[in-house]
């Protein structure tokens, strides 16, 4: 099974989950926003598997400093095109596991999709 993390190196919810998989021997690759950015396509996947609500992170640094016309009247269109211009918008870590995604970090539900030592 692979196993992909999305995020930046720089998140303090991505350094646990790093942590985590680490301390239980769970084989994955990292894939940095800032240095690769995120494909069209894979977002729009993740959309649909879990809705862009849950996605797109209003909490972050990078949502509170858009202008306040970019924040209203979000829809599906306009915060998919947010987290491709910007996708430190992306609530982290993505956890693509297989054919399914895993969107934050909660140890107990990484143990149930990726098990480890």
């Amino acid at each position: 099974m692979t196993i992909t993390m999305y995020g930046i190196t720089t998140c303090d919810t991505i350094r646990k989950a790093r942590v985590w998989l680490e301390s239980h021997d769970v084989a994955y690759r990292f894939h940095d926003y800032r240095a690769e950015g995120i494909e069209a396509d894979r977002l729009n996947g993740w959309v649909g598997k879990v809705g862009w609500e849950k996605l797109l992170n209003k909490g972050s640094t990078t949502f509170r400093e858009l202008p306040e016309a970019d924040r209203q009247g979000l829809d599906e269109k306009k915060a998919k095109a947010l987290m491709l211009a910007r996708p430190t918008m992306i609530k982290r870590p993505v956890l693509e596991v297989g054919d399914s995604i895993l969107v934050g970090f909660k140890p107990d539900v990484y143990e149930g999709a990726v098990g480890g030592k």
